[in-house]
């Protein structure tokens, strides 16, 4: 919960700092820098869910490719930005824990747990093969006569 305020108080001690330091000029210069790096966010988010909007609700490319690439702590956003699709929500709206599902063409897929929007567990799935045995007739090999 603590986390939540640290990056704004940060933002309003630099602000104080460059008021004492350097007067309203000081203001200015680090106002334009924060508003810079909030628009630098905001431009991410939306280039992560522009991509996202091409492709349908829960699909991924691999799934085994994603299990491999998830690391516990990223956040919702990271995993969108990594399957380039929205996640389809699991668990009810609102609620916590929260849990997407990723499914491939293969019908292999991730399920991910989030924590206050943050990955705490993922879940592979992977349909089993069936594998069909197909008897092949063996031709008889004449040996040749030279």
């Amino acid at each position: 919960m603590l986390k939540k305020f640290i990056i704004p108080l940060l933002m309003a001690a630099a602000l104080v700092a460059a008021y004492q330091y350097y007067s309203w000029q000081g203001v200015a210069f680090v106002g334009t820098g924060l508003v810079f790096w909030l628009l630098l966010h905001f431009n991410r988010t939306m280039q992560v869910l522009k991509r996202a909007a091409n492709l349908p609700i829960g699909y991924v490319d691999s799934a085994v490719m994603l299990n491999a690439k998830l690391n516990k702590g990223v956040t919702l956003l990271h995993v969108i930005a990594l399957t380039k699709s929205l996640g389809e929500q699991q668990s009810p709206k609102d609620a916590q824990p929260e849990l997407f599902r990723w499914t491939d063409g293969t019908q292999s897929h991730v399920t991910c747990t989030f924590d206050e929007g943050k990955l705490s567990t993922w879940v592979l799935w992977r349909p089993e093969l069936v594998a069909e045995t197909v008897e092949t007739p063996v031709a008889e090999v004449k040996p040749s006569v030279l």
